[in-house]
């Protein structure tokens, strides 16, 4: 049977060499077209049907995006990092399946396929469990959303400005410029710290007053200087409260609520104006002193 074949196919090539030579090159295709006529037809049938497969992939890809697109806007607290993934592991899903139905087009059995590529899928499933231990971790960070991108966020080891949020890490600046590239497992396994979620946050300044002054009269003033900054949320209310009573100063703590955005700004304004505040009402910010008692009275030389 091999040796049968391999003559049919001589016999085959010396005939179309001699139909070119003698100029039939018509010919040679009239026949060609006769004997293969239902196969040139179905391989053009197949061949039309790919490619609108892959006009279909394609065109399912856009639209899917575009809906991803339109559900995130919606939806308050999600931002466009979750549209990116989710709309990449869409148009991943979808050309895998239009990869799979061309191959059922051209006649191959795709069951095995799909038993090679899940045992190769275990193998190395099992070879990068901890990419796939950030991948679950980055997939629950998107859903849970305990964060957002530009939110200023402390997570154990690792904190900063949240930058970009990906399947494996996410990206973070810090207070000083650098560049912080964190596993999504370590980020999920820790307990996160987010200074920028809620509307507003409280600020505790101390400072300390002399003994030898009026705590009312303090207390009266360092609340008049808060509820005059116009930073300062008016609900809550301010306070100052006695924080210690420490070896050489009554330590007052005032405490405000500001925004979120404004926090830093309010922070350093107040720290700022604090020492003229208590200056111009007359009470004294003591520095650390110690009186120092003898238990035998020292003799000093009186000059002659």
């Amino acid at each position: 049977m091999p040796g049968t074949s391999v003559e049919n196919v001589e016999n085959t090539v010396r005939d179309t060499l001699d139909t070119v030579q003698r100029g039939e090159t018509g010919k040679f295709f009239q026949n060609f077209w006769e004997e293969h006529q239902t196969e040139i037809l179905h391989f053009g049938k197949t061949l039309l049907l790919t490619i609108l497969v892959l006009l279909i992939a394609w065109l399912f890809t856009r639209i899917v995006r575009s809906l991803i697109g339109k559900m995130i806007k919606r939806i308050p607290s999600l931002d466009e990092s979750v549209a990116k993934v989710i709309t990449g592991i869409c148009r991943v899903l979808i050309w895998v399946l239009a990869f799979l139905v061309i191959l059922e087009l051209f006649g191959i059995n795709t069951a095995s396929i799909l038993t090679v590529l899940g045992a190769i899928g275990l193998a190395v499933g099992l070879a990068v469990k901890d990419s796939l231990s950030n991948i679950a971790a980055g997939l629950m960070l998107f859903f849970l959303r305990p964060y957002k991108v530009g939110d200023y966020v402390d997570c154990g080891s690792v904190s900063g400005t949240i930058k970009e949020m990906g399947l494996f890490s996410t990206i973070l600046v810090t207070v000083d410029g650098l560049f912080v590239s964190a596993p999504n497992s370590v980020i999920f396994g820790t307990p996160i710290k987010n200074y920028s979620r809620n509307p507003l946050r409280r600020a505790d300044i101390t400072v300390g007053i002399s003994y030898s002054n009026s705590l009312p009269q303090a207390l009266d003033v360092l609340r008049t200087f808060l509820r005059q900054n116009e930073l300062i949320e008016k609900d809550p209310e301010p306070n100052v409260l006695v924080a210690d009573l420490a070896d050489s100063s009554v330590n007052l703590t005032l405490r405000f609520w500001v925004k979120t955005a404004d926090y830093w700004t309010a922070y350093w304004m107040v720290r700022k104006d604090l020492k003229n505040a208590i200056e111009s009402a007359g009470l004294n910010i003591p520095f650390p002193q110690r009186v120092v008692t003898f238990a035998t009275p020292l003799e000093l030389n009186k000059p002659e």
